[in-house]
């Protein structure tokens, strides 16, 4: 299938009441559960890899493209919907190497930045992206790091500059900052949703929430009906795969074929079995946000 827009997978999910997850991956295996995972439930998929838990040598050594390569790949021969998105890019340099390497959305990481600083640099990472046929994600207000010592709080976004944010730099949608934390792994984030309601009605593109670990079950439905389009996913994704990783060495012994446990894709393959109990958990994630059925292939798997 064609490699669809965001806001061609976001759309629908505004106007039918579900959400997308962006389920971030790192590798092929990663990258193939994400795909596989939603072509099983039917659901829409955005295929991609984040930028900000990524070593930056090996990025600006190629990363970039090999990663980019690897998720146009897989949403390419894909049978659902899938966007190819390069996620928080440290530099306006990253944003575009990734749109250059086939992803045809970018979030541009501009939190940390002082409101006109913002405002310029989402502008032009928004000219560039939709001359190439690519859209643009954005964040306003900061979101607290569970993974920073300091602690910082972060910074909530406020409505009527979310409005302003979204009609001055023309970005396809908006992350914001509600009371959700990055990397949080241990207990529970508490969302705003009076908050999230009004972003919603000021601000009128699809919202995003990142820190998607950390939000309670309970709270996706109310936050769906309050405009979030999309739920970014990822520290658990690796905390289940690595889970599943090590469950699987436990269970060899000398000798051993090495070959059979490392990269062979046989059932024998130490990383197939943290592709398994990630691909779980993403099948869970995705009837969760509503997004299971919404996409029925559309072209033949093949099966007489």
């Amino acid at each position: 299938m064609t490699i669809v827009g965001l806001r061609e997978i976001l759309d629908p999910a505004l106007q039918h009441g579900f959400a997308v997850g962006y389920f971030e991956a790192w590798d092929q295996y990663s990258l193939e559960a994400v795909i596989e995972a939603a072509q099983e439930q039917e659901a829409p998929a955005i295929l991609g890899f984040g930028a900000a838990v990524t070593n930056p040598v090996w990025l600006e050594a190629g990363g970039i493209e090999e990663l980019a390569a690897l998720a146009r790949v897989l949403a390419d021969r894909s049978n659902v919907p899938a966007a190819v998105l390069c996620n928080e890019a440290q530099t306006l340099e990253q944003a575009m190497r990734a749109i250059g390497a086939g992803c045809n959305c970018v979030m541009l990481d501009t939190s940390h930045l002082a409101w006109e600083e913002n405002v310029a640099v989402t502008r032009d990472i928004v000219r560039a992206a939709h001359a190439a046929g690519a859209e643009v994600e954005a964040e306003l207000g900061q979101l607290p790091n569970a993974g920073d010592p300091a602690g910082e709080a972060g910074q909530v976004t406020d409505p009527e500059q979310a409005a302003q944010f979204v009609q001055t730099t023309g970005i396809d949608a908006l992350a914001v900052s509600v009371g959700n934390v990055h990397l949080l792994s241990e207990g529970e984030a508490v969302l705003d949703l009076d908050l999230l309601g009004r972003l919603r009605q000021e601000a009128r593109v699809p919202l995003v929430l990142h820190g998607g670990t950390g939000i309670p079950a309970g709270a996706i439905r109310p936050a769906i009906t309050r405009g979030v389009a999309k739920v970014n996913y990822g520290t658990r994704l690796k905390q289940v795969f690595l889970a599943g990783v090590r469950e699987a060495v436990t269970t060899l012994s000398e000798p051993l074929n090495v070959h059979q446990f490392i990269g062979s894709r046989y059932d024998t393959d130490i990383l197939v079995a943290g592709q398994r109990r990630m691909k779980r958990l993403l099948r869970d994630l995705i009837r969760l946000y509503g997004s299971a059925g919404q996409a029925r292939p559309t072209v033949s798997s093949g099966e007489g």
